[in-house]
Parts: structure tokens; sequence; C-alpha cells
């Protein structure tokens, strides 16, 4: 059954209108980024099948191109459409940051965290740099790979955090396994940079760990 001949109040378009975007489960937010189905299947069977098939909404928003394209339904064109609504997603994001400072607004700081990290396959290992009343300076990614106490390089954060003439900073790092419980190696790490940033007057306001689930914070847990 095509979805127009559905109940209004269970087609995708007309629930996010009437309940917003979070009522909508992942195969109906998809459905309504697809617009049509395939011969056979609405958009949202294209969508449910598109989900099973790459293993989960977020798998499928990072996959490659090559590997995006395969899908049923999909292509550049796609493809390209997505690549712009994922990045107008994190500017959005980096503006809401922008206007306020990092401590008042934590969790306008994890989903901006979460916006830039949580699509890797790999881990990788950023800084947000903030100035004297905690507002965002700069984001960078610095380390990429294993994160661990041989791959993160105090100095280069140093470094870097001077450049930017930042006053405190909040670290963030991956786990593409999906379980953002911090290792002991995240322990050391947190550690070590504090100690380092310590010596030049920057402090370290916190580090977010970003798994699948919600983020979790160092500082929350009391290991800073």
């Amino acid at each position: 059954m095509p979805i127009t001949d559905w109940p209004r109040e269970e087609r995708p378009r007309e629930k996010l209108l009437h309940k917003g975007a979070a009522a909508l489960s992942d195969a109906e937010l998809l459905a309504i980024f697809l617009r049509t189905g395939v011969a056979g299947q609405t958009a949202v069977d294209l969508a449910r099948g598109l989900i099973k098939e790459f293993g989960g909404l977020r798998l499928l928003l990072a996959a490659e191109h090559e590997r995006f394209c395969q899908g049923k339904g999909l292509g550049l064109a796609k493809y390209t459409q997505l690549q712009a609504v994922l990045e107008m997603s994190r500017r959005y994001l980096q503006e809401q940051l922008a206007q306020s400072d990092a401590l008042t607004s934590p969790e306008h700081t994890r989903r901006y965290l979460q916006s830039k990290l949580r699509h890797y396959p790999h881990e990788v290992f950023s800084c947000l740099f903030l100035d004297n009343r905690h507002r965002i300076i700069r984001y960078e990614e610095l380390f990429r790979g294993t994160i661990d106490g041989a791959s993160v390089h105090p100095r280069e954060v140093v470094k870097r955090a001077l450049e930017h003439n930042a006053a405190a900073l909040i670290l963030a790092h991956n786990h593409p396994s999906g379980v953002a419980e911090p290792s002991q190696a995240d322990r050391q790490i947190t550690a070590h940079l504090k100690q380092a940033l310590a010596l030049v007057d920057i402090r370290v306001l916190d580090h977010i760990v970003i798994g699948e689930g919600e983020p979790v914070s160092l500082a929350e847990l009391g290991m800073l």
C-alpha cells in the first residue's frame, strides 16, 4: 500500500509536522530523506531495508560514497544531499555552541562533539580550545589511530593551545566499538595532559568519550 493511502497520522511527513521529528523512527526519518520508494516498496520499507543492510542508521550515514551508492534506491545525488545535510547539522551545532559557553551548555557541547566524532571507524582525538570565558575558539582533530599514551603527544596539545591563546580546553575522542566507558589509557592520557597544560596555566575542563549512546564525561565521573 502506498504511503499516500496510509492514515494521515501515520504518514512520516504528517507525523513529523504534528508530533515533531523526535517522534519518528529511524526508518521514518530516512524515508522522508529518500522521498520515494522503489517498485514494490514504499519509502519506509526501503528505509527499513537499508538500515538493516548497513547495520544501523549511523553506519549508513557514515558509509563511504562507493558503499553508500551501492544501496538500493541510493546513488551519488542522494550521497551529496546527505553530506550537505550532515555538514549543515554540524555547523548549526557549532553556532549554538559559539553563542554560549561550554560549561553552561554541556548538552550543546556533547551534541557537537558527537556530530564530529561518532561516525569515524577509527579512533580520533580532538580538542575544543576555549577562551577565558569558556567560549569556543576552535575545534581541532589532532591524533588518529589507536588512542593511547604513545599516540597522544602532550607537547603538540600544549603547542596548539598556546597558538590559539586558549585559557582552557575540552578533550574528546571516540570509541568506534560503541562502548563509551573510559579506559585506563583514557584516564592516563587525561592526567598527563592536565599536568602538561597546567605548566602553562591552561585548564582541562573535561574529557568526553563518544560512543553509540550518550557521551561520557570524565569530569562527571570524578576522573579529572
